[in-house]
């Protein structure tokens, strides 16, 4: 079936969140419209999805701060998940951020979420001995 990747346009939203939704990635303290509008705010070339027979079934959020990039909001359609989307997502990812000179390329996973880690272990990403730290600036609620 015919797809293709494309940065993500404003008429994506709902479809988005709701595919972020059914895998599992919205958390009440995090608003996803609210991640959204931000993200278009900075780099909305790195934000990127995957369209297939008119639906968004895969997405990636990415940025580059000049000393590596960074991957969130990874999704695929729980259905089509298997089937090569993330691989090209994560490849187009990849490609977008090289072209901007960055040298490395980090994701985060959640704890106990072996399955997304393997996935990305087959794509040549390890952990690499830093603990993940977080502090919310500005609330979403």
């Amino acid at each position: 079936m015919a797809q293709r990747v494309r940065s993500f346009l404003r008429e994506d939203t709902e479809p988005v969140v709701a595919l972020w939704q059914r895998c599992g990635l919205t958390r009440p303290w995090n608003d996803p419209r609210r991640d959204i509008e931000r993200k278009l705010t900075v780099q909305p070339e790195l934000f990127l999805v995957v369209e297939r027979a008119g639906a968004v079934v895969a997405t990636a959020m990415a940025g580059y701060d000049g000393h590596r990039g960074w991957v969130y909001y990874v999704a695929v359609e729980p259905a089509l998940q298997g089937a090569g989307l993330g691989r090209t997502l994560m490849t187009e990812v990849e490609a977008r951020l090289l072209a901007l000179g960055c040298p490395k390329v980090n994701v985060q996973i959640r704890g106990g979420n072996e399955p997304v880690a393997a996935f990305y272990a087959r794509l040549g990403y390890a952990e690499d001995g830093a603990t993940g730290f977080g502090k919310r600036l500005i609330p979403d609620d």
